[in-house]
């Protein structure tokens, strides 16, 4: 149902460096660029849906939505895991440390990054 998520960032070269290095794990990659570099997107592919860094179109400050939450879809628990450590060794902090969750049935854990904009590495199941 999603095309695609977009997060507002203050420092592009920041955004990117963090989202192209905790991306790795999930063999996503810059899919779409608007000149001048105030967009990029990432993904599996580009039919499918995808993350997006952006510089707020108004020119004001890019700050996280109150109760705004991204979850980034992962194959298992292992993997929800994994990408929570790997975005804290970025910088990240910890919004909820990766573990089940709902009497086991999913798999879930909670950073903010490094503009405060919160993700949840998820997948079904524990």
């Amino acid at each position: 149902m999603l095309a695609y998520t977009t997060i507002g960032v203050n420092d592009m070269d920041r955004a990117r460096k963090f989202y192209e290095e905790l991306f790795t794990e999930l063999g996503a990659a810059p899919m779409f660029e608007m000149s001048g570099g105030g967009f990029v997107s990432y993904g599996v592919d580009p039919k499918k849906p995808m993350f997006a860094l952006a510089k707020p179109y108004d020119g004001g400050e890019a700050t996280p939505g109150n109760g705004a939450m991204v979850a980034i879809a992962a194959k298992d628990s292992a993997q929800v895991k994994s990408l929570y450590d790997k975005a804290i060794s970025l910088g990240a902090t910890c919004e909820g440390e990766a573990g089940p969750r709902m009497d086991g049935a999913m798999s879930c854990g909670y950073v903010r990054d490094l503009d405060g904009n919160k993700l949840n590495f998820f997948c079904m199941g524990s």
